[in-house]
């Protein structure tokens, strides 16, 4: 179970995220819906361990590091091929390579196997790095706008892969977007981030469609669900 306790972070004194206990539970898939500057960002981060708190805790309880996945908003593609920035996060092991050539091909990329990642496109290099954490089982997987950079096709293929993947492994996933239509396909609950704070949090249809904080109705009101 991932636990938040009395959890704020501050960026040169300005509280950017507040939140005094939240509880997310093993299994489930998680939206981070919120404006530019909510929190859902730093949340990530935070439960990464990609930053620390300024106070309070946020507790995976996962030890094992590589059994949690982190995608930032602008991911990376180092200077070799696709297939190599794939096995390069993956442990040593004679199944190796078929794993990230399905990975790989889950995302749609199998013609790029070869090309040099550091010239791929921002959606390219987004779903190559989608890849590179569903090449491996993990517990945990940790996703800030895993489509924001993909077209139309590259948004169903990575849906489906994610979706494809929680299955197979049963991991909680936390992902932040800023389309709620993406967010009723892929969680099962949302969480409503504004100004750092959480102001509300449900199922995700309910969430979607019975929106109870002014902050939430405002945010829907430009979206046609």
């Amino acid at each position: 179970m991932i636990e938040i306790s009395g959890l704020k972070k501050e960026y040169g004194g300005r509280c950017v995220l507040e939140i005094e206990s939240f509880r997310f539970d093993p299994g489930k898939k998680y939206a981070l819906l919120g404006m530019n500057g909510s929190g859902k960002s730093t949340l990530l981060k935070l439960l990464a361990g990609i930053v620390n708190p300024t106070e309070g805790t946020a507790q995976t309880g996962i030890s094992e590091k590589k059994a949690v996945g982190y995608l930032p908003q602008t991911p990376y593609g180092f200077s070799f091929s696709v297939l190599k920035n794939v096995l390069i996060a993956m442990d040593e092991n004679q199944d190796r390579k078929e794993k990230a050539e399905a990975a790989i091909r889950a995302v749609g990329l199998s013609a790029l196997i070869d090309a040099d990642a550091s010239r791929l496109s921002g959606g390219e290099t987004q779903r190559m790095a989608f890849a590179r954490l569903i090449a491996m089982p993990r517990k945990l997987l940790l996703l800030d706008e895993p489509t924001a950079a993909a077209d139309l096709q590259g948004v169903d293929l990575l849906e489906k892969a994610l979706l494809d993947y929680w299955t197979e492994n049963a991991c909680t996933v936390i992902f932040a977007t800023h389309s709620p239509a993406q967010a009723m396909r892929l969680a099962d609950e949302i969480l409503f981030l504004d100004q750092g704070k959480i102001a509300e949090q449900g199922e995700a249809k309910q969430f979607l469609y019975e929106p109870q904080s002014e902050a939430a109705q405002a945010f829907l009101k430009h979206w046609k669900l």
